[in-house]
């Protein structure tokens, strides 16, 4: 795979990216650094390499020296002037960020529908044609959106995730990003997923292809998530990601508190419930989602 400017992602490359990685904190890096973070920009912005990785048996995973060079970008990055508009010198919306992480410079033929009204898509990122961007919204560094996807308004697609092709992420939906530590595996949401308004998917949850998520649902390594279908309890651990089944459709729940002073009380805990699999009846529901693309 080669660069914008025609540079080789080989071995060699990824060699001398850590290098420039491992130099020191608070000296200064190699003047051709800025250049290898470039290329890396670049591969990314094609979708020639990506920050995480599916494997044979479906499982994801990180792929570290892409999350390193992009944290060496950051390293040798100085802020910089990048405001845009205004009249008479001064600037309409001012903004100030490493110079190596402007906006990306899409184009009408990158095929990506950016609709007008104050979207970011930040370098480093990927974006398939076909995907669709209402405003506002906002794509971080080393994230990868799949073909015919829309991101909705007000919704963000965190450093790093990964969003398979044809997924709707609905208003104010957030998808959480991680940059470090370097081996963790980002934020994945498979192929054909609704995520609805307001859901937020964090620290490296994995959402399996047709999934459902209601409006409202809240998920994280952490979080218990109720099949009420197959009577089973799905959860992360230290080790690995909480992964939500194919086709299971998601909705905000509650559990009761079962002793103590918060049981006398009353108190319920938000707990995501999948209450079906995705069927005709669900499809039917989604179809909407073509006709607005």
């Amino acid at each position: 795979m080669t660069s914008a400017d025609g540079r080789v992602l080989d071995d060699i490359f990824i060699a001398q990216l850590l290098a420039y990685a491992d130099t020191p904190a608070g000296t200064s890096l190699p003047s051709d650094a800025e250049h290898a973070v470039d290329a890396l920009l670049g591969a990314l912005e094609r979708g020639a390499v990506r920050a995480a990785e599916r494997d044979a048996d479906g499982s994801w995973r990180a792929v570290p020296w892409v999350k390193r060079g992009i944290l060496l970008g950051f390293r040798g990055g100085r802020v910089a002037e990048m405001s845009i508009g205004g009249h008479h010198g001064e600037p309409r919306f001012a903004f100030f960020d490493k110079h190596t992480y402007p906006p990306q410079a899409l184009s009408a033929a990158s095929g990506v529908r950016i609709v007008p009204g104050g979207s970011a898509v930040r370098r480093g990122a990927y974006l398939a044609p076909g995907v669709v961007c209402m405003p506002p919204m906002y794509v971080n560094v080393g994230a990868w959106v799949g073909a015919g996807t829309m991101v909705d308004s007000h919704a963000l697609v965190g450093s790093c995730a990964q969003i398979g092709e044809r997924v709707h992420l609905s208003a104010a939906a957030q998808i959480g990003g991680v940059l470090e530590p370097v081996n963790a595996a980002p934020v994945v949401i498979e192929d054909d997923v609704l995520v609805g308004g307001n859901c937020g998917v964090y620290e490296g949850t994995i959402v399996r292809e047709r999934a459902v998520l209601a409006a409202g649902v809240v998920l994280t390594r952490g979080t218990p998530v109720y099949d009420l279908v197959h009577e089973r309890i799905y959860r992360g651990d230290a080790e690995r990601a909480l992964e939500i089944p194919p086709g299971a459709v998601v909705v905000p729940g509650a559990r009761q508190v079962g002793k103590g002073w918060g049981a006398a009380q009353g108190l319920s805990l938000q707990t995501p419930v999948i209450v079906k699999y995705r069927d005709e009846r669900t499809d039917l529901a989604t179809a909407l989602e073509g006709w607005l693309r």
